[in-house]
Parts: structure tokens; C-alpha cells; sequence
């Protein structure tokens, strides 16, 4: 499946996250929803947030030119709250997964989408764009 397909099918097409995008750990675009653009101070800011939140606690987190105040942030998974929706980020090996979600989904399933994603990417193993099989 392609990056965009996993945009397309298995996070907005879930029907609980409303904007989706996928960024390399460089903060290259993958795939993104259509009119959901995140610029490179942004990027940065939820880079930098997987190793150190302090920044994102103290001053939101800034996705797409709305700000959200930052719920969760470890090294894996950062949540977002905005009125009554949120976002979702999770960082894979070689990905950084963004869902955005807006009433009436509930936190807790927009999340599971994400992170759901999110481990099947790890428990593949993904290493590039090419999921590769050892046949011994």
C-alpha cells in the first residue's frame, strides 16, 4: 500500500480522524489530506517535542496553524486537545503518524487509529518505502 492509501484508508477512512498526514523523521512529506499543510516550524516543534516536551507543555502544540494543548508527550505518542476535538501524533521507527479528529469522535478512538497504524508499521519492521521479506 502506498503512503497516501494509508492516509486515505486506514486513518481518515476510518470515519474518526478528519485530516491525516504521514512525515519521515526528517519532517519529509509522505502523504498528507488534502488542504492539511503543516509548515517547517511546526514540523520542528513535534520533532523536537518526542525527545524533550517542555516547549509543546508550555506552549502548545502547533499543527497545521492550530494550537493544542498538549496532553500527553513521551518519546512515542503526543496528544493534543483544541474545543472538542484533538490530535494524534505517533512516531514509528522511520515515520511520524498525525491524526486529527473533531466531534463526534471521542479521544480515545482517534487514538486507537493512530496507534494502531502506528504499530503495524513497527511490527513489520519497516525500513523504507519497500517492505522487505527474508526467505530462508
Amino acid at each position: 500500500m502506498s503512503w497516501q492509501g494509508y492516509v486515505d484508508n486506514q486513518l481518515v477512512g476510518t470515519g474518526k480522524i478528519s485530516k491525516a498526514t504521514i512525515l519521515g523523521h526528517d519532517g519529509s512529506l509522505w502523504a498528507t489530506s488534502a488542504g492539511f499543510n503543516l509548515n517547517a516550524t511546526e514540523i520542528n516543534e513535534l520533532k523536537n517535542a518526542f525527545t524533550d516536551a517542555s516547549g509543546i507543555r508550555a506552549s502548545g502544540l502547533h499543527i497545521a496553524g492550530v494550537k493544542y494543548f498538549a496532553l500527553k508527550a513521551d518519546d512515542r505518542s503526543i496528544y493534543g486537545k483544541q474545543g472538542s476535538g484533538g490530535v494524534v501524533c505517533v512516531k514509528s521507527k522511520m515515520a511520524i503518524l498525525i491524526g486529527v479528529y473533531a466531534d463526534p469522535t471521542q479521544p480515545g478512538e482517534a487514538t486507537k487509529v493512530v496507534e494502531a497504524l502506528a504499530d503495524y508499521l513497527i511490527s513489520v519492521g519497516y525500513v523504507s518505502n519497500v517492505r522487505l521479506t527474508l526467505i530462508v
